[in-house]
């Protein structure tokens, strides 16, 4: 109930305000299709180099559903194949939708992103990434995070 009333609320302000278009930057729609591995988790073997990959809202990780029945499953496959900086458990918490842009990969015409919290035993900080459930793009490792060990 509440995602529908924040696409139709979406969608009115798309549609009062005449073409809005998105500001994602990292959309790639020939990036390889995700493989999952052990635990639960996507097979990743790329680190990002550019510190707004994913903490950025412009450069989220664009993790792209279709194909699934569950449009959270890919972010938890995912978030589950990551690790703190020196290879700590991390925990995950999704925090909020935001940022809504035009997406001709909804039936809406329009997505959000999902806003995530990762912990893990140390840290000062909590960290916050972005993920995109409706645009494809290639999935690598946020810069200063790990992979977890399999």
């Amino acid at each position: 109930m509440k995602k529908t009333i924040l696409f139709i609320a979406l969608l009115l302000v798309i549609t009062s305000c005449g073409s809005i278009k998105s500001t994602i930057k990292n959309v790639d729609n020939n990036a390889p299709v995700p493989v999952l591995g052990k635990n639960n988790s996507f097979v990743i073997t790329e680190y990002s180099k550019d510190k707004k990959y994913g903490y950025d809202k412009d450069y989220p990780i664009n993790i792209y559903y279709r194909g699934t029945r569950n449009d959270t499953i890919n972010q938890k496959y995912f978030l589950n194949a990551l690790a703190g900086p020196k290879g700590e458990k991390i925990t995950y918490t999704r925090l909020e939708n935001c940022c809504p842009f035009p997406s001709k990969n909804n039936e809406m015409g329009a997505g959000f992103l999902n806003v995530y919290e990762l912990k893990w035993e140390g840290q000062k900080k909590p960290v916050i990434l972005y993920l995109n459930i409706y645009e494809r793009g290639r999935l690598m490792v946020p810069f200063g995070l790990s992979l977890q060990k399999m």
